[in-house]
């Protein structure tokens, strides 16, 4: 039997490009999977797919930032399957004003999109963390999962906001491990993965034109990183998987770049 089977997770953003393809990978490794998101149409249309391939889902509508939400779909979750054993905090974004454009400078930075920014993906990341984690304190077991960025690693342009915010999860999920093993025990790990460039929804037209060629910018991303591509959303099922299951059980504190060799790259 697959050490992952029969587990339950919940992947907060599941419903997204990278949180799915996460939520697929351990759903076909027999772990019965929550897609927890804010739209339910989006949420549903992931459960179905899931289902559809064989996998067991359920739909968890609810955004990052309510704790309120959160707590109701965690009782949800473990009425229907018992426990958590995983949680991926895979919801996060970016918004318009929290990004420099090249016609801009950092004083044209936008406050509230910056405040929004660290909350999606900073508080939304801690906040599903306090609900969620409470059931791996109970059983004294689970791994918990965060989604950083190669933009929390190295200094790249424009994304400002995101940046600092993907920053602040390679912080917490290191600061995080030490208090979970320090008080808790060994049986909770807290790791992170940090994706290069993937195709999103969000990042698309920054990275692509519209007849599929690059833009400069994609270009000198390509150009930066040695296997001269962009990841693909399964690339990530892999580690995601190891990191949930008992192969990684001395594994903890970890940022670990799926990026192509980016991270690594100095440009020469």
């Amino acid at each position: 039997m697959d050490n992952l089977e029969n587990k339950v997770a919940v992947i907060t953003g599941g419903n997204g490009v990278l949180g799915g393809a996460i939520a697929k990978g351990l759903a076909e490794r027999g772990v019965k999977v929550g897609i927890l998101g804010r739209r339910q149409v989006s949420v549903q249309e992931r459960v179905a797919e899931i289902r559809k391939a064989g996998g067991t889902a359920i739909a968890l509508v609810a955004d990052v930032l309510d704790k309120e939400k959160l707590i109701m779909t965690r009782g949800i979750i473990e009425k229907e399957f018992g426990s958590i054993d995983i949680l991926v905090n895979a919801a996060g974004g970016n918004m318009k004003g929290a990004t420099i454009t090249p016609e801009q400078s950092i004083f044209d930075l936008d406050m509230d999109d910056f405040d929004k920014v660290n909350q999606l993906n900073f508080k939304g990341t801690v906040l599903p963390t306090t609900v969620f984690g409470k059931a791996m304190i109970e059983n004294k077991k689970g791994s918990i999962i965060n989604i950083s960025s190669m933009a929390a690693q190295k200094s790249l342009t424009r994304v400002m906001g995101y940046s600092a915010a993907k920053a602040s999860i390679d912080n917490f999920t290191k600061w995080l491990a030490v208090e979970m093993a320090q008080k808790y025990g060994d049986g909770i790990r807290v790791n992170a993965i940090a994706p290069g460039f993937f195709i999103g929804e969000q990042n698309k037209d920054l990275l692509l034109n519209s007849d599929g060629t690059l833009t400069d910018r994609g270009n000198t991303i390509i150009t930066q990183t040695p296997m001269k591509r962009f990841g693909k959303p399964e690339e990530l099922q892999g580690v995601a998987n190891w990191l949930a299951g008992d192969e990684s059980l001395f594994v903890t504190g970890t940022v670990i770049s799926i990026d192509g060799g980016f991270g690594a790259f100095s440009g020469v």
